[in-house]
């Protein structure tokens, strides 16, 4: 399913002092040093961005003066997915899940690079259920999957990609901020 809301379906939208559905999952995306790489693991019983509440672990990559965007990203996420137990997957389902959530951060990043003057920041957000992917721009652009879709026309596949990968998608955008959050929830392998 492909949305333009800037909530998850199980989120009411923003509140006050935190934010499902703010940019950076309501912790300040850029809370990293420009150009350097933050982990941190949200404090218990918060409610995280994908709304569910029991406190999701949280990682920020800002690409601040990095080059190399994409494989940065990649690289990145894998290292969060083997720190949060999706990596090594004990069973196709589960490697199936963790290429999944490296192939859609890959077609963020790509379409922030392509169509939005590059990537700021990337944040990820694990609970036991719903990985959330968000990549940060500068960009004005709305992102939608292309209509109708041809299979075999060369590019054009990204947002598709993401919306029969991901159970939700979206963008938000913040009142008097340039750019844009385009963020994509995937679910934890079984």
């Amino acid at each position: 399913m492909s949305t333009t809301r800037p909530y998850s379906p199980g989120d009411r939208g923003p509140e006050a002092g935190g934010a499902s559905g703010a940019p950076g999952g309501g912790a300040s995306a850029g809370s990293a040093p420009d150009g350097d790489v933050a982990a941190s693991t949200a404090p218990s019983g918060t409610s995280g961005p994908s709304g569910a509440s029991g406190g999701g672990q949280v990682r920020r990559l800002s690409f601040d003066g990095q080059s190399g965007v994409v494989p940065l990203a990649r690289d990145f996420t894998r290292q969060a997915l083997y720190a949060w137990g999706w990596l090594p997957a004990a069973t196709a389902d589960q490697r199936a899940a963790a290429e999944d959530v490296l192939l859609v951060v890959s077609e963020l990043v790509t379409n922030a690079c392509l169509h939005a003057e590059g990537p700021d920041h990337l944040a990820l957000t694990c609970d036991n259920k719903v990985i959330r992917l968000e990549v940060t721009d500068r960009g004005t652009g709305q992102p939608a999957p292309r209509t109708p879709h041809r299979a075999g026309r060369p590019g054009g596949h990204g947002m598709f990609i993401v919306q029969r990968l991901c159970l939700d998608w979206g963008v938000v955008r913040a009142p008097d901020v340039a750019g844009k959050t385009v963020w994509a929830e995937l679910g934890a392998p079984a």
